[in-house]
């Protein structure tokens, strides 16, 4: 994947530098980012949090592999993150933690409460061909590497909630079958809409705040104080997935999608009304029966998964709504 065109000083600042071998960033590279603006929807900052993530995934060309741990992305990196964390932690409301055994509960009932608009039954039963692929577009970051930034929580689990963790993860790879992994199937739906089923091919025309429903998955994966985080994530995840999936395979169908095209969403409907019950309560629940004082940030990163999905969902239908593409144009880059 080649880096993505900048959106702003601090993204033109960092793949400047990761053109050329690692070395310091220009001092306080960090203090370009603007103050006052909404981390979750500022264009130069998610694109800058996403860059610094992907060269923990799969990188891109050309791009040294040291730069992964240079100390000075790395200074970047948290200043992006403090903003991101400040403002969710800021705006997203979560309930109060409840007791350990109470856990799954509390996330069904936050599931419960979600008043987001549904995008999924939009797509079921009124988008056009072009929207769904634009959909499809948008999903594409995250499941080209479906199941990878909670896979990051497995070696900070123990007992029962890590194996509770391998088998969700195990079915996302396939079961070890490798044309039966997610992120496959998903790249064969592409490939029948006529859609670019490259990883990454997407990056310049998603806008922020697609960005930000996929930098929260990295942030929460990527350290082990927000462990509780990434997996009250999964949960929502799960929880929030078989139904829209199914809509999303039936909406696919109506606009003439065969079953190659729909067989991606048509493996969640089953699979994730499992994996909902597995992540709420053998993975959340038994986190939390391990480590009580985590129940508040299984429920944090529950919230802000639903919360933030809600956003995408808000943006893309009032964009629609407005007769215009919920993906941004590609610009000329900014330097």
């Amino acid at each position: 994947m080649r880096l993505p065109r900048p959106r702003g000083p601090v993204s033109a600042t960092l793949a400047a530098a990761l053109a050329g071998p690692p070395r310091d960033l220009p001092g306080g590279a960090w203090r370009e980012l603007p103050a006052g603006t909404d981390a979750c929807t500022d264009e130069d900052l998610q694109l800058s949090l996403h860059i610094c993530y992907e060269l923990h995934y799969r990188g891109f060309d050309g791009v040294d592999e040291r730069w992964e741990w240079q100390p000075s992305l790395l200074a970047l990196r948290q200043a992006c993150e403090e903003r991101f964390e400040d403002a969710l932690r800021a705006t997203v409301a979560v309930p109060a933690a409840p007791a350990p055994h109470e856990v799954p509960h509390a996330l069904t009932a936050l599931v419960d409460a979600d008043d987001s608009p549904s995008l999924s039954k939009f797509l079921k039963g009124r988008a056009t061909l072009e929207q769904f692929r634009e959909f499809v577009q948008h999903r594409s970051i995250y499941h080209l590497r479906e199941a990878d930034p909670h896979t990051w929580a497995i070696p900070r689990l123990t007992g029962r909630p890590k194996a509770a963790l391998v088998e969700i993860q195990s079915d996302e790879y396939g079961g070890g079958r490798a044309e039966r992994m997610h992120a496959e199937l998903f790249r064969a739906t592409m490939r029948e809409l006529d859609l670019d089923d490259t990883y990454g091919a997407y990056l310049d025309v998603v806008p922020a705040v697609t960005l930000a429903t996929n930098n929260l998955m990295s942030l929460f994966g990527l350290h082990r104080r927000l462990r509780g985080a990434i997996v009250g994530h999964l949960a929502a995840f799960e929880m929030t997935s078989s139904l829209p999936n199914r809509r999303y395979g039936d909406g696919l169908r109506r606009l003439g999608g065969n079953a190659t095209a729909t067989r991606f969403y048509d493996e969640h409907v089953e699979a994730d009304a499992v994996h909902e019950q597995v992540a709420a309560h053998d993975l959340c629940g038994g986190f939390c029966a391990q480590h009580p004082s985590q129940a508040a940030q299984v429920l944090f990163g529950a919230a802000c998964a639903l919360a933030l999905d809600g956003r995408f969902a808000t943006h893309v239908l009032d964009s629609w709504a407005a007769g215009r593409s919920s993906l941004q144009p590609v610009l000329a880059p900014v330097g």
